[in-house]
Parts: C-alpha cells; sequence; structure tokens
C-alpha cells in the first residue's frame, strides 16, 4: 500500500512567476528611462503592471496545486495551459511595448490586429484552463474545511472578475458610429467609460480619474484568489494562539470567509456597476454610496451570524493550515 504523495509546487507556473518577476523589475526601469508614452500611459507601465499581477496569480495557482491529490495530473495539465498561455500574452504585450503601440483594443494595421486577436484568444484559454484548476482544486478530500471554503470561494470570484474584461472589448458610442459611417477605427474597444481612454488617471494604476473604469472591477475580482485565503489563513492563526477565541471554531471562521466573499463580489458588482456609469471610483454619486452602505450593512450582518454563539463552541485544536489550502 502506498503512502501519500509528496507535496509539489507547480513548476511551470513557478517558472512563469520567476520570469514575471525579472520582467517587473526591466519594466520598472523602462517607465522610468523611457519617456514614450502609449495612450497616455509610460510605455512601459502596463508590461510592468500584468507582470505582477500575472506572477502573484501564478503563484497562487502553484500553491493550489501542490496539494492535490485527486485529478492530480488534470490539474498539472492545466496549470501548464495557465502557463504558457500567459507567457504568450506577455511576449505579446512586451513585444507592443518595444513598438510602442498600444496592445489592447488596438486595429490601427493589420499586425496590431492579429495581436490583439491572439491576445483575445490566450485570454479565453487561460480563463478555461483556470476554471479547470478551479474544478480539481474543489474535488479534494481533507484539508482545513476553512481554507478549502475560501479557495472555491476565490476562484469563483476570480474567474468572475475577469470576465468583467469581456465589457471593455465592444465599441464605445463613438467607435461604433464610426463604424457606421464606414471610417476605419484605431482602436475598437476601451478602459474607460464616458471619456477617451489616456485621458487624466490615478498614478501607477492608470485608473480614469475623470470617467469610469472597468479595469477597477477587474483589478478587484482576479485578486480574490489571494484577499480570500489570506483571510482564511489569518483566521486561522488567530485561532492557534487562542484556541478558545471567537475564531477557534472552523464553523465561525467559515462564516466568515464566506461573509467576506459576500462582501467582495457585492464589491465586484459595486464598482463594475459603477464604472459603467461613467463615474470615477474616487468621485461616487449617492446611489453608489447608499449601494455600498447597504452592501456594508449586509456583511456586518452576515458576520454577525458567523460568530453567533452557536457557531463559536471551543475546539481541542486550532485549524492546521498547511498545506496551504486542500489535502494533507
Amino acid at each position: 500500500m502506498t503512502g501519500p504523495q509528496p507535496l509539489r509546487w507547480h513548476r511551470p507556473l513557478l517558472w512563469f512567476a520567476a520570469v514575471m518577476g525579472l520582467l517587473a523589475l526591466v519594466a520598472a526601469v523602462g517607465v522610468l528611462v523611457d519617456d514614450r508614452l502609449v495612450v497616455g500611459s509610460p510605455a512601459w507601465l502596463k508590461p510592468f503592471k500584468f507582470a505582477v499581477s500575472m506572477g502573484v496569480y501564478a503563484v497562487t495557482l502553484a500553491w493550489l496545486l501542490r496539494a492535490a491529490r485527486r485529478a492530480r495530473r488534470t490539474g498539472w495539465w492545466a496549470g501548464t495551459v495557465v502557463a504558457l498561455a500567459a507567457t504568450v500574452e506577455m511576449v505579446l504585450i512586451v513585444l507592443q511595448a518595444v513598438r510602442g503601440r498600444a496592445s489592447h483594443f488596438n486595429q490601427g494595421t493589420p499586425f496590431d490586429e492579429a495581436v490583439w486577436s491572439l491576445m483575445g484568444n490566450m485570454v479565453v484559454v487561460l480563463w478555461t484552463a483556470s476554471l479547470v484548476v478551479a474544478v480539481v482544486v474543489a474535488v479534494q478530500r481533507g484539508g482545513d474545511p476553512v481554507l478549502k471554503s475560501a479557495a472555491r470561494l476565490g476562484f469563483t470570484l476570480s474567474l468572475a472578475g475577469m470576465l468583467v474584461a469581456f465589457l471593455m472589448t465592444t465599441a464605445t458610442d463613438e467607435q461604433r458610429a464610426a463604424l457606421d459611417r464606414g471610417e476605419t477605427v484605431g482602436m475598437v474597444g476601451a478602459h474607460s467609460v464616458g471619456v477617451a481612454d489616456g485621458g487624466p488617471a490615478m498614478p501607477v494604476t492608470g485608473w480614469s480619474t475623470t470617467g469610469g473604469d472597468l479595469r477597477v472591477a477587474h483589478f478587484v475580482g482576479i485578486h480574490a484568489l489571494q484577499a480570500l485565503p489570506l483571510l482564511a489563513l489569518l483566521l486561522a492563526a488567530a485561532a492557534r494562539r487562542r484556541p478558545d477565541g471567537p475564531f477557534g471554531a472552523p464553523r465561525a471562521a467559515r462564516g466568515l470567509v464566506r461573509a467576506a466573499a459576500l462582501g467582495y463580489g457585492g464589491l465586484i458588482a459595486l464598482l463594475t456597476w459603477q464604472a459603467l456609469r461613467g463615474q470615477p471610483l474616487l468621485e461616487p454619486d449617492a446611489r453608489t454610496l447608499l449601494a455600498a452602505g447597504m452592501l456594508a450593512v449586509a456583511v456586518a450582518a452576515a458576520a454577525a451570524l458567523a460568530l453567533r454563539p452557536g457557531n463559536r463552541a471551543p475546539i481541542a485544536a486550532a485549524p492546521d493550515p498547511v498545506p496551504a489550502m486542500v489535502g494533507r
């Protein structure tokens, strides 16, 4: 009878993450020394942001897959497809940065259009492979139930956040009108709503300060896969310090993770709604503030239910957060 398989990090994803770390450094230097602008932003800013985000995402997937027992080969192949698709995506983003051309929505030349089309296809492949990884993680048995719940909910919200990007690919009203007139349009799609891309923006993120920006909800959604498991780890650490405290019972901790997921999902929806109304992130109107307040009340109520006395019975030992997400 064979013993349990050793825990192994997913190497292709780790190699990709390491390359993204190096690329982030190169791109940061590029932002400082290259004064070219692409759609109003430094040419190397997009490679920098994508390298950081993609690198963090890859490390997280490698962490999730390290403890897989069931469907382990399927998980390995899905993770490898994510790494390959993300590599192609990053190569194209860097290529356009070197050329001083926009990588997203650019249909100015046949070559630019081909680059953008290939990028779109890679995003679909990456999303589908990520969904397979999510299923593999979800079917694992054993392990810390709080972390498993956080991983499943984080994946669900992350995949939803990725889908927000597809709202950016539709033509704006101005672009659609030009197309209807038979004019050649260099860009089809936009990050901003109500204003043109490339206008006044927040530092580093590049999010519009004069109109809506769908990248906000997209960014927040993608990183639910880090935020919710991190919360579960913090709750586990608190439980280890005080097993008889409010977080010592897995049922209460799991309830708090679910409350956080409710708030996180509501935040993605709220940010998407705000952006689609052409409203800058830092200038919410009364309706946005009212919706935010209602969401905060709902999350507070869910957290209070999670911490009700019936869920806080002390346990003999605090949850063990290792291995990170699932399995033993």
